[in-house]
């Protein structure tokens, strides 16, 4: 087994061990009961739980850039909102309980600086990505000219988050956010020139 296959398979165990023990029970041994290694092998990989949580946050950023990069459509428009879906139509990652203990390290992250750098760059990226297609449909005419790109960027990710977060500590469906996001770039953000197909 190379090194990738190993990596692989501690990020694995790592989810389903998050599943079953969420993340304030979560120990080293509970991972390595979920994978083909012993728990004095995960340390010569990883010196801590939390290193290998960051480790772990890490391998998920990789699956979300390859999740929302590339959006679909042939206007900025329609880019926008599919990258909009894409986001909110987050893959189900297997267990209400994975998605309890993702938000358990968020609720940490203020006091733990390897948490809050890596789940920054998650945000920080899907800042990046609509920025872009904000200042692309500027532009070539599709949004408003005096549109803030970073800041109305900031305000969806805002917005993304807070539905990401109701749908984990409520259960609430994501469908109420599209509708309203849908509104709100068609209404306060297409120029008065431009129709709402996108």
């Amino acid at each position: 087994m190379n090194d990738g296959d190993t990596a692989d398979d501690i990020m694995d165990a790592t989810y389903r061990a998050l599943c079953t023990h969420g993340y304030a029970d979560l120990t080293m041994q509970d991972i390595a009961d979920e994978s083909d290694k012993s728990k004095a092998a995960l340390h010569y990989h990883y010196d801590s739980k939390h290193d290998l949580l960051c480790a772990f946050l890490e391998y998920l950023y990789e699956g979300f850039v390859d999740r929302i990069e590339d959006p679909e459509g042939e206007t900025p428009h329609a880019r926008l909102l599919s990258l909009i879906d894409s986001v909110l139509d987050k893959p189900d990652d297997g267990s209400e309980e994975f998605g309890t203990a993702i938000l358990e390290i968020r609720a940490h992250a203020p006091y733990e600086p390897g948490f809050r750098e890596r789940l920054t760059k998650f945000d920080e990226y899907l800042i990046d990505e609509l920025e872009a297609i904000l200042e692309d449909g500027i532009d070539d005419g599709t949004f408003k000219s005096d549109l803030d790109a970073e800041e109305t960027a900031r305000f969806i990710v805002t917005v993304l988050t807070g539905a990401a977060t109701e749908r984990i500590t409520t259960g609430r469906p994501v469908e109420c956010t599209r509708r309203m996001l849908t509104e709100y770039v068609e209404t306060h953000l297409l120029d008065g020139q431009q129709g709402v197909t996108a």
